[in-house]
């Protein structure tokens, strides 16, 4: 008889440790319930094996010219992170990140994830991050330093710790190549590190295709896919009761929320090799961080959304009710 009652509660045990978490029908991913302390169920937390800082974070970065002999290893088609701070270009190359993940500059930490090509700017200004050793949906898990908490990167959330529930202050950065890059900020800074001797853009098996995302945690999320952009295109999109200007080409998408005075302008693609990305009718020219550079406007600042490029099938793995941008 105990043999028989052991059975049934291993098939049990079994049948609970595999069953998926439920998605509302905003597309965020919400656990039926905490587990041992966390947000997320525990039994999907996966450790590598290596433990804390394994993959060691990059903390005190330092950074070459754009032209020095030092970058020669950055072919145009190799992924950059780019930001802009105090007015200072920097590219973060993801043949680097694929070493250390985590990179804490001034103000910023730069995060990435290779299992599922995702990239963040978070503001560090409470705190450094390190990378945790521990993955959610093969996505990482970062922790602080100040507080041991641990953040999962793509669902932008504290789900461990004394700060859980807390969310990251999320920084501007871009996902472009490196010619695209170099073009647009012929002055920027680039990382230095060790650096990963191939790239690994060219990875199109199935689910791995890159895909840019507008993320709104409580509401609709929204995926474009970069061929819609080829050449050049311009989308006003209205979703969420909001009104979203997203441009790019095949090689660079970001996204801004337009308020009541900028939604009737009309935005053209007009990147040809300088520092301006768009224009509009107004004769306003604008960069990729939605800075107005000359023009009536200029100086004015457009409202950057929280956006990704990633890999399709961790974009659904996390927002699984994502709408899809088709045309």
């Amino acid at each position: 008889m105990y043999k028989d009652i052991s059975y049934i509660f291993l098939v049990f045990l079994i049948l609970s440790t595999c069953s998926k978490t439920p998605a509302t029908d905003t597309g965020v991913v919400i656990p039926e319930s905490s587990d041992q302390g966390w947000l997320v169920p525990f039994s999907e937390i996966v450790d590598n094996g290596g433990g804390k800082e394994s993959i060691r974070s990059i903390n005190n970065p330092t950074f070459s010219e754009i032209s020095s002999s030092e970058n020669g290893y950055l072919k145009d088609s190799d992924l950059i992170i780019g930001s802009i701070a105090n007015g200072t270009a920097k590219a973060y190359p993801h043949r680097i990140l694929n070493f250390h993940e985590i990179v804490n500059d001034t103000k910023v930490t730069i995060n990435y994830c290779p299992l599922t090509g995702t990239s963040f700017g978070w503001n560090n200004d409470e705190s450094l991050f390190g990378v945790s050793g521990l993955l959610y949906e093969n996505n990482l898990i970062l922790y602080d330093h100040e507080t041991d908490s641990n953040w999962s990167q793509l669902l932008l959330k504290c789900i461990n710790g004394q700060l859980i529930k807390n969310e990251p202050t999320i920084e501007t950065i871009i996902e472009t190549n490196w010619k695209t890059w170099k073009t647009l900020y012929p002055n920027s800074l680039v990382l230095k590190g060790k650096v990963e001797q191939t790239s690994n853009n060219n990875d199109t098996s199935v689910g791995k295709e890159r895909v840019y995302t507008i993320i709104n945690k409580d509401e609709k999320s929204k995926i474009y896919n970069f061929d819609t952009f080829t050449n050049g295109k311009v989308i006003k999109d209205l979703f969420n009761n909001k009104t979203y200007l997203v441009i790019g080409n095949e090689n660079l998408i970001v996204s801004f929320e337009l308020n009541a005075a900028q939604k009737n302008l009309e935005f053209n693609y007009s990147f040809n090799n300088t520092t301006s990305f768009f224009s509009d009718n107004e004769g306003n020219k604008w960069s990729v961080f939605g800075l107005a550079l000359s023009g009536p406007r200029k100086g004015d600042v457009l409202k950057t959304t929280i956006s990704v490029v990633g890999f399709r099938i961790a974009i659904d793995d996390f927002y699984p009710n994502a709408l899809t941008y088709t045309y």
